[in-house]
């Protein structure tokens, strides 16, 4: 079993930043690919970024703003969030999975945060 843990969210103005993190407790944290996501309000859950043993990839909705990483030695990973923009507004979640043939596939992932809440005033 995998427990996951966001935390950094909150409100912030447009254009501000965030660091969103996710802490990661039971099996082994390298096994796992990690992603975020986020559901904003009356819309589905959609992808944001994620990280795999040794790549990255972004949504390009949000490529050039926000960047995935992970920290091997802490078993966490985060989330940067520049230049935010009101329609970033939503609960990001973070996932892992093991075997994650999508990345941006929410079905692939095997465990879930509870999420945080983030808000971008305009």
């Amino acid at each position: 079993q995998v427990q996951l843990v966001e935390s950094g969210g909150g409100l912030v103005q447009a254009g501000g930043s965030l660091r969103l993190s996710c802490a990661t407790s039971g099996r082994t944290f390298s096994a796992y690919a990690m992603g975020w996501f986020r559901q904003a309000p009356g819309k589905e859950r959609e992808f944001v970024a994620a990280a795999t043993w040794g790549s990255t990839t972004h949504a390009d909705s949000v490529k050039g703003r926000f960047t995935i990483s992970r920290d091997t030695a802490k078993n966490m990973v985060f989330l940067q969030m520049n230049s935010l923009k009101p329609e970033d507004t939503a609960v990001y979640f973070c996932a892992a999975g093991v075997s994650v043939r999508a990345l941006s596939n929410d079905r692939w992932y095997d465990y879930w945060g509870q999420g945080t809440q983030v808000t971008v005033s305009s």
